[in-house]
């Protein structure tokens, strides 16, 4: 690439040519170009697409479509439709539904991204690397956002590169996680040189200075700006009244030099702003009933505002935002009106829809129903956010209060689905203003408060669900129990910061008659749980428990999992945490997939399958900052403690437990209290460990406890206050022989060898070892080894030691459980055994991704079917295998086998 052709940017266009570099090597790349407006972001991504190989294609997001699903997606995959018929049918048929081009069922959002990941895969296939660009991403519409994150987090082995520009300041979570590369201003020899090629004439030196100080660089701005100024303007700089952002003022740079335009052209350049897509022949036939004559481009050509070729480009995306800011609300709409009646009905009935309702200058009811017809499209299409902002529009232009109201409704609850709750509260203020049945009254109270129970778990949500629950019991007896759980659920979320609000709450609910249903079931369990203890809501929250299917009940996964931890029951908590995760993923529900996954993560960490956590953690992070949801830190804590990150584990729980105080939320301070025990333990440092599991089990939080006693129970133990340990085993035990299942007695055994008699304790620890379910409590069963081979150790029975510290160890750090690894490692050296550096030999070991895919290779799937289980390309699949062969020692598949 040539280095000198864009002034100033050798570090960004060296960056530039890696990404080629690596992509013409057959590796994919990721690059995210992040700037102020006007930095340079777009000029590098034209020489990047000049310089690049192969097939380049091209989208941006537009200000004015970021509520049309998969908008800028569409764009970008227009030009490899042709590779369609190569993907497998349920791709194929989830693109097409998505895109518009068929009918069907709403397509899974996942699938979708695994069809563009395929899709890409296929083109490079076909001939040479594919090179996409997608500007203005800070634009992207919510879904075109999710799933190009997805893909770009999942592409390796493809010779595509995937380059996003993005504005800042703005959205810094935008893509987060992907690699990044900052555009700042032009070094100031460089800012000096392009503003000299930019002004009328000399200048002062200290003008320049500071015009250079103002701009900071901005190779925009320093060419736009002076170009509207006197000399005697440019005399006193850019300094003014007040502080103005560089984006504002470039913006209204631009508004003076259309103004400055004819009519007619300026009617052109409204037109062009508003039709994002850049249709010549559609552009010119909305013109044409403005009365805007041919040639009218030339003015806004010759003033470098914008180009016409076989698409519409403006110069810059402000001198779009420019456009049509400058524009009159009046003259905006008949342009709306123009562009609306060229567009085909047929073809694309939402786009004309959304331009006829900014056409609309009042209510319009004809308009509303065509928006609210394009609300049910847009809902099987699978783009829950663009069926909100429909339904939010159509409600702004129904006349009769009634349909308004409900529209409204219907488009809080579009909103809430579709993970986006902060939106929720003004939509149902509006909907109460027109006539509500008592019915729809007490869904807007439910829906209000399940919305603030998403932004904030705090005591106020409890209390406005319970209000909610107590409307809906004469109404919809089963919304009542629902809501009453829903209560219940923030009520023990609030913990030990809600006084007796559980109470309060749980004996409102038993007022209520029960019912049969998962949700009525987990609600009788949970009142039992609350009011009359433990022993007697066993029975009740397991037939619950045994009710409840994540396919059918995802929302109720939130309150199912604590209750699975509550029962020690291992095999309900990694049931429903794998169907959750799934079930999510596959229907799309963003406003439940990031919890979702979440939960799934924290079923792998216990599991000891610490890699695999991690990446749905990630996941989990990067949808829940795309969504605006918070996600629950409850995994990545417990990650962290188990590979013994201490420092960034404090970095995290320390904001933590201050927000936790903050929201009142209780059972936050019980996570963190938990997390720093088992930071303790791992690391060897009893006494910390012992005096944060007393504040973890100070009260009795939900699915929480015995977790945090377990912790104490070896604290205590380790650091010589035994009666402290005997005492909390006894406590255990009351809920261990209640449960009855072969976690909750391996647990007892494990507690019992620790803290009970000595003449039992290597029975204990045997038994323990032999009950505790391996493959989903892995983490367990290996701390329980450690423990065991201290304890043989510290009896001088060295060799038996050895073998329970040798398999502790190789397990640890099989799981990447640094902490508990070194603790087990510096036992097993003590034993007189030389530790084996886990080095070299290491990086020859299967990754839990390379794993899952030989595994799935040895159950004689194809290379297409393990990328669809694993959301990878065939292409990628192929590469991991060929790694996988190469650190087994085999050349087939048929070797796989033996060799795993």
């Amino acid at each position: 690439m040539p280095i000198g052709t864009l002034r100033g940017r050798r570090r960004e266009l060296e960056e530039l040519d890696r990404l080629i570099t690596g992509v013409r090597g057959g590796r994919s790349r990721v690059l995210v170009l992040r700037g102020e407006a006007g930095a340079g972001k777009t000029a590098l991504l034209d020489h990047l697409c000049a310089a690049a190989p192969g097939l380049v294609v091209r989208a941006a997001g537009v200000e004015s479509e970021t509520e049309i699903a998969y908008a800028a997606l569409q764009q970008l995959c227009s030009p490899l439709m042709t590779h369609l018929d190569r993907l497998p049918e349920p791709q194929r048929q989830a693109l097409a539904v998505g895109f518009g081009l068929a009918a069907g069922d709403a397509p899974d959002a996942l699938l979708v991204g695994l069809a563009v990941l395929r899709l890409l895969a296929e083109a490079a296939e076909a001939g040479e690397p594919v090179m996409c660009v997608v500007d203005d991403a800070q634009w992207l519409d919510r879904m075109s956002e999710v799933i190009l994150t997805f893909v770009a987090r999942r592409l390796d082995a493809e010779p595509v590169a995937l380059v996003f520009a993005a504005r800042t300041p703005g959205d810094e979570k935008l893509l987060t996680g992907l690699p990044e590369l900052r555009v700042g201003g032009l070094p100031d020899a460089d800012a000096r040189a392009l503003l000299g090629s930019a002004l009328p004439g000399p200048v002062d030196e200290r003008v320049l200075d500071r015009i250079l100080a103002e701009t900071r660089g901005n190779p925009l701005a320093l060419l736009e700006l002076p170009r509207d100024l006197t000399p005697a303007e440019l005399a006193f700089g850019f300094g003014g009244p007040g502080e103005i952002s560089l984006a504002s003022r470039l913006e209204q740079s631009f508004q003076r030099r259309i103004a400055d335009l004819p009519p007619e052209t300026r009617t052109l350049l409204v037109a062009a702003a508003l039709e994002p897509v850049g249709d010549v022949p559609l552009l010119w036939r909305a013109l044409e009933r403005l009365g805007v004559p041919p040639g009218a481009e030339a003015p806004a050509e010759a003033a470098g505002l914008v180009e016409f070729g076989a698409r519409v480009r403006f110069r810059h995306p402000l001198v779009r935002s420019a456009s049509w800011r400058s524009t009159e609300a009046a003259a905006l709409r008949t342009v709306h009106r123009a562009l609306a009646d060229v567009i085909d009905p047929h073809q694309e009935p939402d786009r004309r829809a959304w331009h006829r309702a900014h056409a609309a200058a009042g209510p319009d009811e004809a308009v509303a129903g065509e928006l609210e017809r394009s609300a049910g499209r847009a809902l099987r299409r699978g783009g829950r956010s663009a069926a909100a902002a429909f339904l939010e529009r159509a409600a702004e232009l129904t006349p009769d209060p009634k349909p308004r109201a409900t529209r409204a409704l219907a488009a809080a609850q579009a909103h809430f689905l579709a993970g986006s709750p902060a939106r929720v509260p003004d939509l149902l203020a509006a909907a109460e203003i027109g006539p509500l049945d008592p019915l729809a009254q007490a869904g807007v109270e439910r829906l209000r408060a399940q919305a603030a129970f998403w932004l904030n778990h705090g005591r106020d949500a409890a209390r406005a669900l319970v209000a909610a629950a107590r409307r809906l019991e004469e109404l919809d007896l089963p919304a009542a129990r629902e809501t009453y759980l829903s209560a219940l659920g923030a009520a023990l979320h609030t913990g030990r910061l809600g006084e007796d609000d559980a109470r309060v709450v749980a004996e409102a609910a038993r007022a209520v008659e029960p019912g049969d249903d998962a949700a009525g079931l987990l609600l009788a369990g949970l009142i039992t749980w609350t009011l009359d203890g433990y022993q007697a809501a066993v029975g009740p929250l397991t037939r619950a428990l045994a009710a409840l299917d994540a396919r059918e009940h995802l929302k109720l996964i939130w309150i199912g999992v604590p209750v699975a931890h509550e029962l020690f029951d291992d095999e309900a908590w990694n049931r429903l945490t794998g169907q959750a995760a799934t079930f999510a993923r596959d229907t799309g529900v963003l406003s439940v997939l990031p919890s979702m996954l979440t939960f799934r993560a924290g079923a792998l960490v216990i599991a000891g399958r610490l890699a695999e956590a991690s990446e749905l953690i990630g996941e989990a992070e990067t949808l829940g900052r795309a969504t605006g949801l918070v996600t629950q830190p409850s995994a990545s804590l417990n990650l962290l403690a188990y590979r013994g990150a201490e420092r960034p584990a404090l970095d995290v729980m320390e904001p933590a437990e201050r927000d936790a105080r903050t929201r009142e939320e209780g059972r936050l301070l019980a996570l963190a209290a938990h997390t720093r025990a088992v930071l303790g333990n791992g690391l060897g440092r009893y006494p910390e460990a012992l005096a944060a599991a007393r504040q973890a089990v100070a009260y009795e939080d939900l699915g929480f406890w015995h977790w945090g006693v377990l912790e104490l129970i070896e604290a205590a133990a380790r650091s010589g206050a035994t009666g402290e340990a005997a005492e909390a085993a006894e406590q255990l035990r009351r809920r261990t022989s209640a449960a009855g299942t072969k976690w909750a007695v391996g647990a007892q055994a494990l507690a019992d060898a620790l803290a009970g008699p000595a003449t039992r304790t290597e029975e204990q620890f045997r038994a323990a070892i032999e009950v505790l379910p391996a493959d989903h409590l892995g983490m367990v069963v290996a701390r329980t080894r450690l423990l065991f081979g201290e304890w043989l150790r510290r009896e001088n029975r060295r060799a038996e030691a050895r073998n329970e510290l040798r398999i502790a160890y190789e397990a640890f750090a099989g799981m990447g459980a640094a902490g508990f690894a070194e603790r087990a490692g510096r036992e097993l050296t003590a034993t007189g055994e030389t530790v084996r550096k886990r080095g070299a030999a290491a990086r020859e070991e299967l990754t839990p991704q390379e794993s899952q895919i030989a595994r799935l290779a040895v159950a004689g799937r194809t290379n297409p079917e393990i990328g669809a289980a694993l959301f990878l390309s065939p292409r990628t699949v192929e590469w991991h295998l060929r790694k996988v062969f190469a650190k087994l020692g085999v050349t087939s598949r048929r070797e796989l086998a033996g060799a795993l």
